[in-house]
């Protein structure tokens, strides 16, 4: 079996790693008639055609900056981030493979037996968060009468904010995508209009503490998808350096290898090669690695110059409160 890891020891590029690995997958894919591992490839030069041929980034990201300009002049009193990614090669990889072992671990204690290939084919196209921006707000606590209301005043601009985006990009050459009923908000502050575009982390919370706003964006001049996502600074956090991230991690660890209990190994090689490739990603020791560009002292200090494993910064806008005394009427 073919995984990542067998390919991050070289001192070679992240691209010419990738091009490497989807060539050697896709040899065997056609050797050992493995269809799932055809559609991988098929994800795996998406990220590469990403890599090589970005220019559209920077009309695409100018488009963002529009609405940036815009929440500069009617949220003067907010400080917000604007910041883009394109989705790190290590954790693409790992989010591939991990969708496998999720959905035929869930067909298979749905229904007793495996999810016919063509059906989990289709699902694997489901990927549209490769590209991703965010957007931070926060309302410093100076402009605030009573100091507990930040949190309730953040989420309410937010959904505000929420309420405007959609239309703002659909001028500018984007098509909002239907969430499709997943995480559909209840929330009074959403408005009807736009509520079937949403999937609303706010409104149902993560177990481990995950809040959002996502919204998926069809980009019409540069054909591809993109995902924008809503958040206060105090959710930001969770997402980053708190719950959701670090008990999200071990939990999903945990997860998968009561997955891996369940399915009898041997039965379904979609899922056991899946799994071990999601296995071999989590115990990787990062400062081992040997990837231009990339240095890791252990797997939290990390440099990462080539969007290895951070993932590779499209832009960062910053808007501080423009009135540091004033409290709002």
């Amino acid at each position: 079996m073919i995984t990542l890891n067998d390919y991050l020891y070289s001192g070679d590029t992240v691209l010419k790693i990738l091009k490497k690995y989807t060539e050697d997958l896709r040899q065997s894919a056609v050797q050992t008639g493995n269809e799932v591992d055809v559609r991988h490839c098929e994800f795996l030069s998406q990220i590469m055609e990403l890599l090589e041929h970005n220019d559209f980034l920077t009309a695409q990201s100018q488009k963002i900056r529009e609405f940036y300009k815009y929440m500069a002049r009617e949220y003067p009193y907010l400080s917000f981030t604007f910041k883009g990614r394109i989705k790190s090669l290590i954790r693409a990889e790992s989010k591939f493979n991990g969708y496998v072992v999720e959905y035929i671990y869930d067909y298979y204690t749905k229904n007793g037996t495996y999810p016919p290939v063509s059906e989990l084919q289709e699902r694997l196209n489901c990927f549209r968060d490769l590209i991703a921006y965010r957007i931070v707000i926060s309302m410093p606590k100076c402009h605030l009468k009573n100091p507990e209301d930040g949190e309730r005043e953040e989420i309410r601009y937010l959904y505000e904010i929420a309420n405007v985006l959609k239309g703002f990009l659909e001028e500018r050459g984007f098509t909002a995508e239907s969430a499709g009923g997943v995480k559909e908000s209840d929330s009074l502050l959403l408005s009807d209009a736009v509520r079937p575009y949403y999937r609303d982390y706010i409104a149902h919370v993560d177990p481990d503490g995950y809040r959002s706003l996502h919204i998926t964006f069809f980009d019409n001049s540069a054909k591809c998808y993109m995902e924008m996502q809503l958040r206060t600074k105090r959710m930001d956090d969770i997402a980053e350096i708190g719950s959701a991230n670090h008990l999200g991690y071990e939990k999903k660890q945990e997860s998968d290898r009561a997955r891996r209990d369940a399915i009898p190994e041997g039965e379904c090689v979609y899922f056991d090669e899946a799994y071990e490739r999601c296995r071999r990603l989590h115990e990787l020791e990062l400062a081992k690695l040997d990837v231009n560009m990339f240095a890791a002292i252990d797997n939290s200090l990390i440099n990462d110059g080539c969007g290895l494993y951070r993932g590779r910064l499209i832009l960062p806008y910053e808007h501080l409160s423009r009135f540091q005394n004033d409290l709002i009427d």
